[in-house]
């Protein structure tokens, strides 16, 4: 255990919980004008720096750097592609791909920003923004989470965890009250990100469960739901990722694509189909315009309630899904990685939204509608009510809530692994108590922000830390670049023996060796 980085986070974490807690109005006006002012304020920053992470990942992608296995070179990926691929989707995506698949395009196609709502055009709009928010960015900023602390532990036995991305630009220093800064600030932004999306899940699937079940709509129940999860979760962690996390993985991602075939063969077909194309072009035409534009010229708060608020989110789980991608991911190359975590997720990601969202659409737009009041009432009643539209409605729906839950417990046990892991020290295989105490302690933060109210504020709070991590993001894109240019003998690029240690590794006065 690393005692400064425990202690802190622990600290921290209580300290947020009692404000949220005991002085709800309070913390939920600061924390809610403090989000919304960095996303009116700084839109411009944000526009630019995503776009530019975006960039350097596809830059990763196409450089010779590309080559570079995350390990020695005869070190080989500890899990298969499925395996593999499945834990990084649920931990990058997860429920809120469920929930917002439908209900996203169905609020812009009702609040379009560039058309008349409600119709054909607004139906167009509505896919091309759900597409950019889901697409490209956000896999983008995880991967340079990702792929930099992949880098420097498995290539140079840095410890797992987030001090190590400044190891060229800061060197020994990253032990010290630097490093630990770091740590807690990726620690306490994956706690509060995890356990209040746990707490508004809870409230979620008790929607969707009293829609159809004769269950009410109560915090007890609620809180019931928290505690199923949290156990589950706790005994997937406990068991380790192999036989905890990867299967679970495995058996969510295998229901979640079963649902969405089902979805796709019951709703319309051809229309889903010309959705997913149609968008398609149309995302990646105008992703350069998207990804630069600033609502400058109007006064609607669209941006910072939408694109800005996004952006903020995804910054704030990057350590989370950076650090958990990271250590699954021991034997890929850098090409493998990116390819892996950005462009294949994006497109299926691409397809969900088509199949989800463009039967949403159909329905609004050619059936019996009556979609987007829904969506307007209760977010959370979108998917339920657009499967209800669609044949077997009971069946889905319980098939579709048990996704969700399934996508819940593996945040919440991929969200505690990374906790033990970074309050370890960046110890790949933590103990198991601790992993127990971090998976208790976000089930636990999460009923009790639920009890007294205070899952808003805390909400507000974590996408608010997304800010200041993204200035941690740019740095990780200096020392990345750094730590790869002093890679040598490029015609062999790949040989983990050929690697050498550079200045930026080694400072002068590390372990009694002269400085450069």
């Amino acid at each position: 255990m690393s005692p400064p980085v425990f202690i802190g986070s622990a600290l921290c974490v209580i300290g947020f919980c009692i404000f949220g807690g005991l002085y709800t109005a309070t913390a939920s006006e600061a924390f809610s004008g403090l989000q919304q002012s960095i996303s009116r304020s700084f839109s411009w920053y944000y526009a630019l720096t995503v776009t530019v992470f975006v960039v350097f990942a596809f830059w990763l992608m196409a450089s010779p750097y590309g080559r570079l296995r995350l390990g020695p070179p005869d070190s080989r990926p500890e899990f298969r592609y499925p395996a593999w691929f499945a834990m990084l989707f649920s931990a990058g995506m997860g429920t809120g791909l469920v929930f917002w698949g439908v209900a996203e395009p169905l609020y812009h196609h009702a609040n379009p920003l560039f058309a008349e709502g409600g119709t054909p055009e607004a139906a167009k709009e509505a896919m091309r923004y759900t597409f950019f928010h889901w697409g490209l960015h956000p896999w983008a900023i995880y991967i340079l989470f990702g792929a930099s602390i992949a880098y420097f532990h498995f290539r140079h036995d840095l410890p797992l965890a987030p001090r190590s991305i400044l190891h060229p630009l800061i060197g020994r220093h990253i032990e010290g009250p630097i490093g630990h800064g770091v740590d807690i600030l990726c620690t306490v932004g994956t706690l509060l990100g995890v356990s209040t999306s746990l707490g508004l899940g809870a409230m979620q699937i008790n929607s969707g469960l009293a829609q159809y079940m004769d269950i009410p709509l109560q915090t007890n129940v609620q809180v019931g739901i928290i505690a199923v999860i949290t156990l589950v979760a706790t005994v997937s962690v406990v068991s380790g990722i192999k036989a905890g996390i990867r299967r679970l993985s495995l058996i969510n991602m295998a229901l979640a694509f079963g649902l969405m075939t089902f979805v796709f063969f019951a709703g319309h077909t051809i229309y889903i189909l010309e959705t997913l194309v149609g968008s398609l072009g149309i995302y990646i035409q105008k992703l350069p315009e998207m990804s630069l534009w600033v609502e400058y010229t109007k006064n609607t708060d669209w941006q910072a309630t939408w694109t800005m608020f996004y952006w903020g989110w995804w910054i704030s789980w990057s350590p989370f899904v950076g650090v958990f991608v990271a250590r699954i991911s021991r034997g890929r190359t850098l090409r493998e990685f990116v390819l892996s975590v950005m462009l294949i997720p994006t497109l299926v990601t691409f397809v969900w939204l088509s199949v989800f969202g463009g039967s949403a659409l159909h329905i609004e737009l050619f059936g019996d509608g009556g979609l987007s009041q829904i969506v307007q009432e209760d977010v959370s009643l979108s998917l339920h009510a657009m499967l209800e539209a669609l044949p077997l409605a009971g069946v889905t729906m319980m098939w579709a809530t048990l996704v969700i839950v399934i996508f819940f417990i593996t945040s919440s046990d991929s969200g505690s692994l990374v906790d033990d892991m970074v309050t370890s020290g960046g110890h790949p295989n933590p103990p198991r108590a601790q992993r127990v105490f971090w998976a208790v302690s976000e089930g636990s933060v999460a009923a009790t922000l639920l009890i007294v109210g205070g899952l808003r504020a805390i909400q507000d709070a974590s996408i608010s830390l997304g800010f200041f991590m993204s200035f941690l993001l740019i740095a990780i894109c200096l020392s990345l670049y750094k730590a790869l240019r002093s890679e040598r003998n490029m015609t062999r690029v790949g040989s983990h023996g050929d690697f050498r240690i550079k200045p930026w590794s080694q400072q002068p006065g590390d372990a009694g060796e002269p400085g450069p």
